[in-house]
């Protein structure tokens, strides 16, 4: 990993020096964003997602709040639509004046908030779910960072545990955007690499009742991966595929996680559906994040670690940048995430204040493992595998 410490220090404590004073004077605190498809087709995603970041805010308010002030958040629907997305974006920034945002959710939706309002505002954007590896290479300014590993990762992942489990030959069909082209591509070169076929790849437009033309291209392999979202044409899809009796093997990335998958279907007929989707390492900061579940928190529920660390780590770059201004806040962010530096853990908010105003570097490893950026401001991750068992995932573990 590339560490930016040495090359960015003097930057950051110069923007904080000048920064700070006045902001803790005036005892303002800081305003994030939250940019999420509150409907369209994640919608059923979205509201777990957005309480992980939620649950940051609580935890910095309850230990003293940020800057002295108040931690806020304010969230705005981008729909998992490009458009919509740069609408959220402009309120947030423009009308809101935000910090930094977490989000997007959808690539797609990422890219075009960013690029309506976030590049020329200076604003930077972690997004927890945004995976396409269309993210890696964005004109950003290092203002786009993400919390989740890119689909490069998931495809060669979703290969490798497809072909351990003997399946030699699949069907793909993607929803026509940057996450299913670029999860497909990534799969595709991947499982044909490992000795594989694909028999078919037919990509789909979401939002159609109809799908039953786009699977009839599809019957020369039994094993079907649908790579879109289970709110919108993934149901439709795995229904109508169920229907059709022409598939016995059912398979679907990480926008296929969620219980309304499975609406409308009989679920003994998808019994043992295979997922994947980004996962958790073993340890301490993981076990401190699990343990916040309650009635009101479903922690592991899909994409919710990563939207904790997201917010977690904007909180923490905004104490270090010594101000609520965007000037020198990606500087800080890389600061507050990688080595060296004291670790800092899930909840462990008024620690951090207290090394970062001594002085003191920090590190922080979250609920979704170390955060270490990369210079396109990816991490590193794990992927799991999740099956169908008696009609909910369970999750069996991370792919070798």
């Amino acid at each position: 990993m590339l560490n930016f410490k040495t090359k960015m220090a003097l930057a950051v404590a110069a923007s904080a020096l000048v920064a700070a004073a006045p902001a803790m004077a005036q005892d303002t605190g800081a305003t994030i964003g939250f940019i999420g498809g509150f409907t369209g087709p994640i919608e059923s995603l979205t509201p777990p997602i957005f309480a992980g970041a939620e649950l940051v805010v609580k935890q910095v308010n309850e230990q003293g709040g940020i800057l002295g002030g108040e931690l806020k958040i304010i969230s705005a629907d981008g729909a998992c639509d490009a458009t919509a997305a740069a609408a959220a974006a402009d309120k947030l920034i423009n009308t809101d004046s935000v910090t930094g945002i977490v989000g997007a959710l959808c690539t797609g939706e990422t890219i075009g908030a960013f690029n309506g309002s976030g590049l020329s505002g200076n604003v930077v954007f972690i997004s927890p779910a945004s995976s396409a590896p269309a993210l890696t290479t964005l004109e950003d300014n290092d203002l786009v960072y993400r919390t989740t590993p890119s689909d490069a990762l998931q495809g060669v992942k979703m290969a490798d545990l497809l072909l351990a489990k003997g399946v030699q030959d699949i069907a793909i069909t993607y929803v026509n955007n940057d996450y299913g082209k670029g999860f497909a591509d990534a799969l595709t070169a991947a499982y044909t690499a490992g000795g594989g076929t694909v028999a078919a790849s037919v990509a789909h437009e979401e939002g159609k009742a109809d799908y039953r033309a786009e699977l009839g291209n599809l019957v020369a392999s039994q094993n079907l991966v649908i790579l879109a979202y289970a709110n919108a044409s993934g149901n439709t899809i795995l229904r109508q595929a169920v229907e059709s009796g022409n598939f016995t093997t059912y398979v679907g990335g990480d926008g296929m996680v969620g219980d309304d998958l499975l609406s409308g279907i009989d679920a003994a007929a998808v019994e043992g559906l295979i997922a994947t989707r980004a996962g958790a390492p073993s340890g301490g900061a993981v076990d401190i994040y699990n343990a916040f579940a309650s009635d009101g928190f479903v922690a592991n529920a899909t994409y919710a670690p990563q939207a904790y660390d997201a917010a977690f780590l904007l909180a923490l770059a905004i104490e270090k940048n010594g101000s609520a201004s965007r000037d020198g806040l990606s500087a800080a962010l890389r600061e507050v995430s990688s080595a060296p530096g004291e670790k800092i853990l899930p909840g462990e908010w008024s620690k951090a204040v207290e090394l970062i105003k001594a002085g003191t570097d920090i590190d922080y490893e979250g609920a979704g493992g170390a955060l270490d950026f990369d210079a396109a401001g990816d991490v590193d991750g794990i992927i799991v595998e999740l099956a169908v068992e008696g009609g909910t995932f369970v999750e069996k573990g991370e792919i070798k």
